[in-house]
């Protein structure tokens, strides 16, 4: 077993978490016996290769996929939830492929979080200030094909930290931007983490390592902790 450290105190904790996929007639193990635990008011960077089990493991934690054996547990003020039935204040995800509406301005997707829970008018001043901060104030009334990959890629990112979620799951958040846009984007999480939430980002990117309170390696579905070995 790989134990990943401690559950005391923790916001999630994931046991011995199993995931296979069947690729034709070949068993894909995505995640082989993994154990996690993230605490309040820190940034965790996973890292490994692609196909080393990052997305998967996510996908699991927020409850798009279910582990085939493990245990997920929530933390104190969670337990007893299931990623499906939070809230965007307890969990927001940044997946790969984005997930914009198209048809809502930049402004809407961003605002949407606030819409859907009722904090509309909250959400309202806090959208504003995030797209200030990423750079894409400009684009609130264009449609996100009016935009380029990286401002839709920073859009999504401040939709999911409209509400200032507890726990952040983000899936290589700064792929489609240049070194000084990526320190603004992590500048925003470790904003968060202060706060007392918990952000687990996966990247391929080492320069983002820098921003990590700890880093989690991935190779082949197991996951240890600190960054990779020259062998991976």
């Amino acid at each position: 077993m790989n134990r990943v450290s401690d559950a005391c105190g923790a916001v999630v904790a994931g046991r011995g978490l199993s995931k296979t996929y069947r690729r034709n007639a070949e068993q894909v193990h995505a995640l082989r016996d993994v154990h996690l635990t993230l605490h309040a008011g820190e940034l965790v960077a996973l890292v490994g290769p692609s196909g080393s089990g990052k997305s998967t493991l996510l996908n699991v934690l927020c409850g798009w996929e279910r582990a085939d054996a493990g245990v997920l547990t929530w933390g104190a003020e969670l337990t007893g939830r299931h990623a499906e039935e939070m809230s965007w204040g307890e969990l927001a995800l940044i997946p790969q492929a984005l997930g914009l509406l198209e048809d809502l301005t930049v402004g809407e997707n961003v605002s949407l979080p606030g819409r859907l829970t009722g904090k509309g008018d909250r959400g309202g001043k806090a959208a504003r200030e995030l797209m200030t901060s990423v750079g894409i104030a400009h684009l609130a009334d264009r449609y996100p094909t009016q935009a380029s990959l990286g401002e839709q890629q920073r859009c999504c990112v401040s939709r999911a930290l409209l509400l200032s979620p507890r726990i952040v799951l983000a899936d290589e958040p700064t792929a489609h931007q240049d070194a000084d846009w990526t320190e603004v984007i992590f500048t925003a999480f470790r904003q968060l983490v202060r706060n007392g939430s918990v952000c687990l980002i996966a990247t391929h990117n080492p320069e983002t390592w820098q921003y990590a309170d700890r880093i989690l390696s991935m190779h082949d579905g197991e996951l240890r902790e600190g960054a990779p070995t020259p062998a991976h």
